[in-house]
């Protein structure tokens, strides 16, 4: 009934403690897939060896974490869908509340789980996710104290893909030319699009408070990736997916959010990660023509709310 899906790349230290975890739910009729995305580390030895119950999606070449996750849809059938990061460690009831959620309420079609901090384990960095109509994405309660400020069961923006829940139905419906994540994005924000594309077409998502899952904090991405991908996607992602009446209000926020990201990252330009944010400012330019054929491809639905 459930297909949790876990894509990977180079992270034989970090599967043990996801998939183990795995296999403690309470919750016993899902099948596991990791999407091994060209790793080069033994993770697929690991996952013979001490895993034989999952199912190994084996890419040829690291092709990014969009491309990872649709091969792993292409290749499972189930119609609930959960999608995992191999740097977690799930509570065992996860999946039992979080699948539970979408079985008791059919009006929402995803559902968010609240992401603690892995070594911290009383921090939020997900209470589910928001969206600013200057293009900034972000996460509810992040690096705050957990003291149960964000445990009403709440519709929210959408879920980070990191630990989310989503009826294949809805998925299948969203697909762009066959799939589900928009691959030219790469890696990060490919959630906030498919979030995006959720909300214009009136899909709900539900964070599920006690649905708990603990992240080890970009132990497979982060630093210098991290900052160019969300210095690229960050403006992408609004120029693809904003509703022209909101885009014609909001695109002066979105060029302030942008020459403030441009400005901190000269100011620091001799660190790494604020060179790599401008790089992505520059590619996101050269990107934009792409993303705005691609804004032409969708549905002339202009009924986006930016609050849950």
């Amino acid at each position: 009934m459930i297909d949790v899906i876990v894509p990977n790349y180079n992270g034989v230290e970090l599967l043990p403690t996801c998939l183990d975890a795995l296999r403690a739910q309470t919750r016993r009729d899902a099948l596991v897939t990791v999407v091994d995305d060209g790793s080069a580390d033994g993770s697929r030895a690991l996952l013979a060896e001490r895993y034989p119950e999952v199912q190994v999606v084996a890419l040829p070449r690291n092709r990014g974490l969009a491309a990872a996750v649709n091969a792993g849809l292409a290749a499972t059938r189930r119609p609930f869908v959960a999608l995992l990061n191999n740097d977690t460690e799930a509570h065992p009831a996860w999946l039992e509340r979080l699948i539970g959620a979408l079985e008791r309420y059919p009006a929402y079609a995803f559902a968010a789980s609240k992401l603690l901090l892995f070594d911290r384990r009383d921090y939020l960095h997900s209470a589910g996710d928001f969206y600013r109509p200057d293009g900034e994405p972000g996460s509810r309660g992040v690096w705050e104290r957990d003291r149960g400020q964000y445990d009403a069961v709440s519709e929210v923006f959408g879920p980070c893909a990191g630990a989310a829940a989503y009826r294949r139905s809805a998925l299948e419906a969203l697909a762009e030319d066959g799939r589900v994540f928009d691959e030219d994005l790469g890696m990060y924000c490919e959630d906030v699009d498919l979030n995006l594309r959720a909300r214009r077409r009136g899909m709900r998502t539900i964070f599920v408070p006690t649905a708990v899952v603990y992240h080890r904090l970009s132990a497979t991405g982060g630093g210098t990736l991290a900052s160019y991908y969300c210095g690229r996607n960050f403006a992408l992602v609004w120029a693809k997916n904003m509703p022209t009446p909101l885009a014609r209000r909001y695109w002066p926020a979105l060029l302030t959010s942008q020459v403030r990201f441009a400005l901190h990252s000269l100011r620091h330009i001799r660190e790494p990660a604020a060179r790599a944010r401008l790089r992505g400012q520059v590619a996101a330019l050269r990107a934009l023509p792409l993303f705005l054929r691609k804004r032409r491809r969708l549905l002339p639905d202009e009924t986006l709310s930016l609050a849950p």
